[in-house]
Formats: C-alpha cells, structure tokens, sequence
C-alpha cells in the first residue's frame, strides 16, 4: 500500500529518499499494492539527518478499487536554518493484485513540487514507477523490486530508480523492513526499520534507519512514523 516509499536535499534526493514513491510507511521502495477499497489512509512521519529535519504528512484514498490517489506534502529545515516544502500529487494503478505465495505489479505516476519557503522559482519534478512484489512462506516474507523513471526539476535531467526491498513477518503485529535503493550510475542507500500494528490494520508505528552505501555515516538518517487506515466509507 502507499505511500518511496520516494524528496530531500533539492528535488532529486526528494524524489529518491522520501515518498516520491509512495511506499507503505517506512519503505522507500513502493509495494505493489494499494490502500483497501472505498478506503483511505494517512501516512506522517519525522525524519532527522544532522543537519536537516523533514515533517510529512500523505493522505490517500482508493477509488474505483484499482486506483489510489495520493496528495500532500512536507516541510523542511535546511542547513543555516533555511527552509523549504514539497508539495506531491499521485496516482497509483493496480496491475495485478498481491495474494498470499504469489506476486503482484502496479504502477505508479506523480508531480513533486519543491520551493524555498523564503521565496524563489519552485521545481517541478515529474516520475513514473513500476513495483513488483512477491509473497513468500504465506506472508512471512515479501520481497519487491521497484524500475523507475524521474525527471529532475532543478537541471531536467533524465534518471532511472531502482529499489529492492523485503518485509519479514516477526510477529503479528510486528514487522521488519530492509531495502537498498537509488539511481543507476549514481549513489544507492540503504534502510531497515521496524513496523508494530498498535491497533491491527487500523494504527501503526514505525521507525528506521538509513545511510548511503559505503560512506560512513556522512549521511544517516532516523525517523519515525504514524500510519493511520479507515474503514471503507467512500461511496
């Protein structure tokens, strides 16, 4: 379900280390599902790099049962105690529904806006995904592979993602995560993290921690997550 998931450090670490791509809390790497039908979700969190603090908040909803819409946005404080926002709008079509030992594909297309608060032109970013997901041991673990396509706002260059991850059932209200992601010819990162349902599949946390592969903790970050899905209740 949504959420990538993929917006930091300008418009191409936000599209690569936020929700751009729209994954379930706390993955970066989308799934290939989405939200339950005539249902919706609200996906926040808190992350925090040594000098940089990120607040999100992504409401989406399904509809018509193959189609999640996604629109929100974030708020960051930046070195020197400047300041910047994005604002991202998604959609998220269901290909091929995930079931127990089986697999499952969607495909995914969104705008992210990034402006300085203090002013100046924004950038406008624009990306396509496409999420594969495997289920494995009736669930006990989920593998995914994500192929994707952005265009960066600030230059307009062209970039392919890539993103594998896996979700390990500990307990049933628990879950581990752990994925690699990034842009071919370019630096990949890493994250792991836990999930605990506090009311089962109506209110979870989370939290994780992530780094760039191979460059010591130049560029770690932690965060901390609320994941809250409805009832069905749309028409």
């Amino acid at each position: 379900m949504t959420l990538f998931r993929p917006v930091l450090a300008g418009l191409l670490a936000a599209l690569l280390l936020s929700p751009a791509a729209e994954a379930a809390r706390p993955m970066i790497t989308d799934d290939a599902r989405i939200v339950d039908e005539r249902s919706c979700q609200v996906e926040s969190w808190l992350r925090r790099e040594k000098d940089r603090t990120e607040l999100w908040a992504l409401p989406g909803c399904n509809v018509g049962g193959v189609i999640e819409f996604t629109a929100g946005g974030g708020h960051f404080r930046e070195p020197d105690g400047l300041r910047a926002s994005d604002l991202l709008v998604q959609a998220k079509a269901l290909l091929r529904p995930l079931k127990t030992n089986d697999w499952g594909a969607s495909m995914s297309a969104g705008h992210v806006r990034h402006r300085a608060v203090a002013g100046g032109a924004a950038a406008s970013g624009y990306y396509v995904n496409l999420p594969l997901s495997l289920s494995l041991r009736d669930d006990q673990l989920t593998a995914h592979a994500n192929i994707g396509w952005l265009r960066e706002g600030a230059s307009g260059a062209d970039r392919a993602t890539w993103g594998l991850a896996a979700e390990t059932q500990l307990h049933p209200r628990v879950g581990l995560v752990t994925e690699a992601f990034g842009q071919l010819s370019r630096d990949s990162f890493y994250q792991l993290g836990l999930r605990f349902w506090v009311v089962p599949e109506r209110v979870q946390i989370d939290t994780t921690y992530g780094n760039r592969i191979g460059r010591g903790d130049q560029a770690r970050w932690f965060s901390i997550g609320l994941r809250l899905l409805s009832p069905a209740f749309l028409p």
